[in-house]
């Protein structure tokens, strides 16, 4: 079977499925078309081609559809507009970018530094950067905003090569590559990290996949302020540089059709096709490019191929019979990859020579010349081409797949070898044959002298090729990247805002999330931030209570509604407009988590201080989307994270998959990520009260962290605010509920979320019938509680002779009496990681284990974290201590029945899922 045959799957068959009947009449039409192509060019062949498919179908001939062209560039020579730039200025400006680069990351490999870095990555992207960043990329200071440039992550240190030609990086800073702290202030990140660099990244890109999602969703949210009329963006344009070995990752592909859905025409992926995995081919037996082509032509995407360069014309202009087509058709990307890596003798031999008409179309060639014949993602006029089609285009989003060659121009022990991901130095005889590829001006001694310390090259701020860099972003509206924090400051909401949170259910029982949602519905009505909130909801609105917002603040949707919705008689009908304010991406975790960042990151990307309330089903956030906010957190987005119907037991009968029993852990792992797990509607509104303030307020601290709250569907009584609250221990998270009245031994009970009704059940049960006198502490942060601790015990270690600070959960604990017992309706561990930071003898009640379906009560009863384990617990302890008689708690296991799940009784039926 020839490769052709074998890799026909990934082709457009028109014709392999029917007979020619008459190849005589078949080649005078061939004939024909070839006449109109070369007398009126390939734009009216364009349109007599679409005329006859649009008639074929109104006759009822079945025509396949095409979802992958030939192995050729997309634009046609005839159509290709001319380059505006000076050529020969741009390449020499791409040899320095290239050098700099190169001998940055060579630098860093020390033998006393050995930091890493990636030099192949760069050298084969430069074109792609450099003809967007002096023709498209605009900066912030362009009239018509600032486009948002996803860079690859291992190509950063091309990114800082060009800051270093424009003034922006000093040579020390090249050498403080991967050295931040001990190179420091000169040191750089390795990839871009915003929240390492803040001036200078915007968008964090190095964990793959996750630039994909992030920049379909940063063009919806474009779309989406200029739609709600907060900013016009109708000029601005996303751009992501990607590879093709990351379009394999599941988050890369698995968004498209948000963007065809949308028409998000101010959206343009190019994919850099180096054919190359980190370890090896992306398709070695296949063909990646066409691949990706049928992928995104099938999900709606406008697809422009980037394939070869401008030497191939004239050879593809002599293929009268599509024999060197049908070569390149059926090449496998494998050998492809091999060609770069071997010389243009070989390529003669293994592709040219694959057919007699091809190897003849090359006999007058030299061998340098077939080496010569570059690939058209290293070619200034081919992809400025298909960038200016790209920017243009209407109706739809865009991908350039662009074929270049990884390791371009480093020479033979780099270009296209499995190997060269990981290569990250040079040899002196590969630094002096790239720097006569470059010509730089750079000597045999210089280079010999010290071969780590190779030199830079800038020719000068006042030399040709830097004025041209200048002059070219100038027009442009500044540098890029770049990162500005415009935002203004936001006018709070009043304490009035808050009042009904803090008033309490009465008589009647709530959810902690209908608490929360009840607060959120307040404060979007607030005349000062109120059309700043972003409400973001994975399609379980209803489950949430938020039906309710459906009539009034609406669901974002472009197109707005054009059906006639069954429900439009109900007063909560589901409602779509261009200008909603709920975004609503369907069962889409992954989805909403990048809309969050988009929304969350506004005030940088946008200057307009937006927001985000992600409101998701608990168990599908953290664990589901665990990566996408940590790139949010480099981001350094801001806003409200809500995992409602949180915990293992409180979800009752929906199952194993749906119980939340660890989020908080997960969510511990973020340092930008601060959890709160609140019982009472007051509690709520001092944490969001709080968290607007550390976000969005006026003070000197760090406002770039969001706020996640864990909030429960069980139904529970609201208790007002206690007169004399300790706002304080709400805020920082812990602090007492209630102090026993009764006289005899002493316990402390703690616990959070769901957990403080059936602590205070357990507190009255110990004073009823046991003579203990219990006291009840809410605890709404145990996370924070143990980062405050543990970095007051670091700042003690570092500064021995300051007087030691006192953890603030020691603080607020200080005299109480007896032994401390914990319970959640999360795993142990989450309780726990207060332990050391407290001198009573300490127990911890979780849920561990994989959850179940039950009732609420036989769920807590099976994990032993409710009231009555509880009580059971501190009469161990308390027994143990001597405190309490040592029968009293074998005594209540029996009364209580504790190993019988049905005697459990806390925890209610009903509320919502």
């Amino acid at each position: 079977m020839s490769a052709g045959e074998e890799n026909s799957h990934i082709r457009s068959g028109l014709t392999n499925q029917l007979p020619d009947l008459d190849p005589e009449e078949t080649q005078e039409w061939l004939e024909s078309f070839d006449q109109l192509v070369e007398f009126h060019g390939t734009e009216r062949a364009e349109y007599i081609i679409r005329s006859l498919l649009q008639r074929a179908g109104a006759k009822s001939i079945e025509v396949p559809m095409v979802t992958t062209t030939d192995y050729v560039n997309t634009i046609p020579v005839d159509q290709e507009p001319d380059f505006p730039g000076d050529e020969e200025m741009e390449r020499r400006v791409r040899r320095i970018l290239r050098w700099n680069a190169a001998v940055m990351v060579h630098r860093a490999q020390r033998g006393d530094i050995s930091v890493g870095g990636h030099i192949s990555s760069y050298a084969g992207v430069a074109t792609l950067y450099e003809v967007g960043l002096n023709h498209f990329f605009r900066g912030a200071d362009h009239p018509g905003g600032g486009d948002q440039i996803f860079f690859q992550g291992h190509s950063s240190p091309g990114n800082y090569a060009r800051a270093y030609l424009e003034g922006r990086l000093t040579e020390a800073q090249l050498d403080g590559f991967r050295q931040e702290h001990s190179k420091a202030p000169d040191g750089l990140s390795s990839y871009p990290h915003p929240r390492l660099m803040p001036e200078f990244w915007q968008f964090p890109t190095v964990s793959m996949g996750i630039g994909p999602m992030n920049a379909i969703y940063q063009a919806q949210f474009n779309r989406y302020l200029h739609n709600r009329g907060i900013k016009d963006t109708s000029e601005q344009q996303v751009w992501a540089f990607l590879g093709d070995g990351e379009m394999d990752e599941p988050e890369s592909r698995g968004l498209l059709q948000l963007a065809a859905n949308e028409k998000l025409d101010n959206l343009n992926f190019v994919v850099n096709c180096n054919l190359q995995r980190l370890d090896g081919p992306v398709r070695g037996n296949g063909k990646i490019v066409q691949e990706l082509e049928a992928f995104f032509r099938g999900a709606g995407w406008n697809v422009i191929k980037v394939l070869w360069g401008r030497e191939w014309d004239e050879l593809l202009d002599k293929d009268d019979d599509g024999e060197l087509v049908r070569v390149m058709n059926e090449t496998l990307d494998g050998d492809y990859q091999t060609y770069k890596a071997e010389s243009g003798s070989f390529v003669r031999e293994h592709f040219f020579g694959r057919s007699a008409k091809t190897k003849e179309l090359v006999a007058d060639m030299s061998d340098d010349d077939i080496w010569n014949l570059k690939r058209g993602g290293h070619d200034y006029k081919k992809v400025y081409s298909a960038y200016k089609a790209a920017a243009e285009s209407t109706g739809k989003p865009t991908v350039v797949l662009a074929q270049t060659v990884k390791g371009y121009g480093l020479g033979p022990s780099f270009e296209g070898r499995n190997a060269t991901h990981q290569m990250k130095k040079l040899t002196v005889d590969d630094l002096k044959r790239f720097r006569d590829t470059l010509r730089i001006p750079v000597s045999d001694e210089q280079i010999e002298e010290d071969p780590y310390n190779v030199p830079y090259y800038h020719p000068g701020k006042d030399s040709e090729e830097v004025k041209y860099t200048l002059e070219r972003r100038s027009r442009l509206g500044g540098s890029v990247p770049e990162r500005r924090v415009a935002g203004e400051g936001l006018i709070l909401p009043e304490a009035k805002t808050y009042a009904q949170a803090k008033k309490g259910s009465g008589k009647q029982k709530a959810a902690t999330t209908m608490a929360l949602v009840r607060l959120l519905k307040d404060l979007m009505r607030d005349k000062n931030i109120g059309h700043r909130i972003v409400p973001i909801i994975p399609d379980e609105a209803r489950t949430f209570g938020m039906d309710s917002f459906f009539p009034t603040a609406k669901i974002y949707n472009p197109k707005g509604q054009n059906y006639i919705s069954v429900d439009r008689e109900l007063m909560l009908a589901y409602k779509e407009s261009p200008q909603g304010q709920m975004i609503h991406p369907g069962i889409n975790e992954a989805g909403a988590t990048a809309a969050f960042t988009a929304a969350g990151t506004s005030y940088a990307t946008h200057g307009e201080t937006m927001i985000p309330f992600y409101i998701f089903y608990s168990m599908f956030g953290f664990q589901r989307t665990g990566d996408s906010f940590w790139a949010a957190a480099d981001q350094l987005a801001r806003g409200f994270i809500i995992g409602a119907t949180a915990g293992r037991t409180t979800l009752a009968g929906e199952g194993l998959q749906h119980l939340d029993g660890h989020s908080p852990l997960l969510a511990a792992t973020n340092p930008a990520v601060k959890h709160f797990d609140p019982a009472f509607g007051y509690e709520i509104a001092h944490i969001m009260e709080n968290g607007l303030f550390e976000m969005y307020g006026d003070h000197d601290g760090d406002h770039n962290v969001m706020y996640y709250l864990t909030v429960y569907n069980e139904p529970v009584q609201h208790l007002p605010e206690p007169e004399g609250l300790d706002i304080e221990g709400v805020k920082r998270g812990i602090y007492k509920l209630s102090s026993s009245e009764q006289d005899g031994p002493k316990a402390q009970l703690l616990a959070s979320g769901v957990g403080v009704p059936w602590a205070k059940e357990a507190a009255e049960i110990l004073a009823d019938e046991w003579g203990v006198s219990a006291d009840v502490w809410s605890v709404t942060s145990w996370n924070e509680l143990r980062r405050q601790a543990l970095h007051v015990e670091q700042s003690a270690m570092l500064d021995p002779e300051r007087e030691p600070e006192v953890p603030f959960v020691t603080q607020q604990m200080e005299g109480a009496e007896g032994p401390i017992i914990a319970t959640t309706d999360f795993a142990t561990q989450v309780p726990d990681q207060i332990r050391q930071f407290l001198p009573n003898r300490f127990a911890t009640l979780g849920a561990d284990n994989f959850g179940f379906s039950d009732t609420r009560a036989a769920a807590r009863r099976h994990f032993k974290i409710d009231a009555h384990s509880m009580v059971v617990r501190a009469l161990q302890m308390l027994a143990g201590d001597g405190a309490v008689d040592a029968s009293a708690p074998v005594e209540a296991m029996k009364k209580y029945d504790l190993g019988n799940v049905k005697a459990g009784t806390s925890g209610v039926a009903g509320g919502d899922a």
